[in-house]
């Protein structure tokens, strides 16, 4: 196929879930034509109105919220402003395209995705979505109809999609995530995090912004005297919210040895490398990273997200026997028995990280790319 130079907006957000793919599709872009031009649209307070600069491409906002379901006053009001900040974004979307003159529209979920590829495709330009999840976002949903091209990363979506327009492509992700790690990165990865190579690692990781569940799992187990962890170390990424919280537990517990509680991990590669077990949310790039990288996984989907798609996610790979599962609701007290019942058995754990590379999709971005084009020449 020939790449030829192209205008793209791509348009999504408000976590990193939404983000780091869009990010992902515009690197892959720019590597096939460097001369192709891209915009992104956000919603303004959004991250990727701070993460998408900080990539270098530029970013327009729209007033865009989304409805909110826990009941309280705060929810009410900023409700009954939806309906108006989604009238504003379509006018202020229909503008954007009109200034910038894409050939192709790409929406990737969230807030700002609606407006921009509702805009766009009224006015005739072609659109392409593309869906991280097992259980469709419901703007992705809204708007199926309306894209020529949906690229999907898991069986069965016909049921939210028309299938004449289904394509399997995977989750774009991060190259330093995608494939398994060499002894050269272990080494490197026990090196940078401070671990003794002689024991086993486990990787607890909630997301971005951290996970109260897990931290409070966490904490549960030191609590009861860290049964089972005799020859364990753990990375803990606990979260910027979570951090001082956690390093005054950390402080009221100083006979505990051998764990590290982190804010962020900038090098998820490193961690992912050095570890035998991860426990970890479900959302869809975290699921594709695991894959690719041949983890095996704890997976406890956090059921404060939106149709409950991460038990969705989780589940394609529990039932190909590819990871784990523990309920949000009993993780305090199962969480940690089960990923370090697991850390002792070796032949299980080359059986899940073998079934779970199995499952990697890791051509995701070349094959989104080449659905934009595609439609373009339709």
């Amino acid at each position: 196929m020939q790449y030829k130079p192209i205008r793209v907006i791509i348009s999504g957000g408000g976590t990193g879930g939404h983000i780091f793919p869009a990010v992902s599709i515009a690197n892959k872009l720019k590597e096939l034509n460097p001369d192709t031009e891209i915009l992104f649209v956000g919603a303004e307070g959004k991250m990727e109105m701070e993460k998408v600069p900080a990539e270098g491409y530029r970013i327009v906002g729209l007033p865009m919220v989304g409805m909110q379901r826990q009941l309280s006053m705060k929810n009410l009001m900023n409700n009954l402003t939806v309906p108006f900040r989604v009238l504003d974004s379509v006018r202020r979307a229909r503008r954007i395209i009109k200034e910038f003159q894409p050939d192709v529209a790409v929406g990737v979920g969230g807030f700002a995705s609606a407006p921009l590829l509702w805009a766009a495709t009224g006015m005739h330009i072609p659109a392409v979505i593309q869906e991280q999840n097992g259980f469709a976002g419901l703007t992705n949903k809204m708007l199926g109809g309306r894209a020529q091209s949906i690229c999907v990363a898991y069986e069965g979506m016909e049921k939210f999609f028309p299938k004449e327009k289904l394509v399997m492509s995977g989750n774009p992700i991060r190259a330093a995530v995608s494939k398994p790690a060499t002894p050269g990165m272990k080494a490197e990865a026990m090196a940078f995090y401070h671990l003794n190579p002689l024991k086993k690692h486990l990787f607890v990781v909630g997301g971005s912004l951290g996970s109260g569940t897990l931290n409070r799992s966490v904490k549960h187990w030191i609590q009861e005297g860290c049964p089972g962890g005799e020859d364990v170390e753990i990375i803990w990424q606990c979260g910027k919210y979570y951090k001082k919280d956690t390093d005054a537990f950390m402080a009221a517990h100083p006979d505990v040895k051998g764990i590290t509680a982190y804010d962020f991990i900038a090098r998820m590669d490193l961690a992912y490398a050095a570890a035998d077990v991860v426990i970890s949310r479900s959302g869809a790039s975290t699921v594709s990273e695991l894959c690719a990288m041949g983890k095996a996984t704890v997976f406890v989907p956090s059921p404060n997200v939106a149709e409950d798609h991460q038990t969705h996610n989780a589940m394609a790979l529990v039932r190909k026997d590819a990871a784990l599962l523990v309920k949000d609701s009993e993780a305090p007290e199962n969480l940690l028995p089960a990923a370090l019942s697991l850390l002792q058995s070796p032949e299980r754990i080359r059986q899940l990280e073998q079934n779970a590379l199995a499952m990697a999709l890791t051509d995701a971005s070349q094959i989104i790319c080449d659905e934009i084009y595609k439609v373009i020449k339709k």
